[in-house]
């Protein structure tokens, strides 16, 4: 009963831990809430793969087990391992870059979000309607003007 506890007392707690990182500000304390929730999943798993036992090799075998170890929940946690590093350095670029960018590692209220908060919902709806085309009807598959396609004018 306890060997079952105990692993599940650190998952649930890795997991808390990084919930709580994750809503901070910070982008360096999102990353390491990032990487405690990466690491409880993989604990997860782990417990979730069942008993050690033999390796899933043939004419392999340990002293003592009985049963065949599950290979699925290792290679699970190996490739989660791997994207879980792709997704860290990631976050680490854009916290590089906005460090270098802005010379502050928070993230800020953008003052638009702000603003379009602030009005009510039939005002953010005429101010909409305002930025609109006037002629609804030119919606067409060909590309316009700030299109990424130098040259082509296609026929309008």
């Amino acid at each position: 009963m306890t060997s079952y506890l105990i692993p599940l007392i650190l998952i649930g707690g890795l997991t808390t831990a990084g919930v709580y990182l994750l809503l901070e500000r910070s982008l360096t304390r999102m990353l390491l809430g990032l990487l405690l929730i990466s690491n409880a999943v993989n604990l997860l798993l782990l417990s979730a793969g069942g008993p050690s036992g033999n390796p899933p090799v043939r004419g392999r075998s340990s002293v003592g087990q009985t049963t065949t170890a599950d290979p699925l929940a290792q290679g699970l946690i190996l490739t989660a391992i791997v994207i879980t590093m792709g997704v860290a350095a990631f976050v680490l670029a854009l916290t590089y870059r906005s460090y270098r960018l802005n010379t502050i590692e928070e993230v800020s209220n953008d003052p638009e979000d702000t603003r379009v908060s602030k009005l009510s919902g039939t005002e953010s709806i005429e101010e909409d309607e305002d930025h609109l085309d006037p002629d609804h009807s030119r919606d067409t598959d060909l590309p316009d003007e700030l299109d990424a396609l130098p040259g082509f004018e296609g026929s309008r």
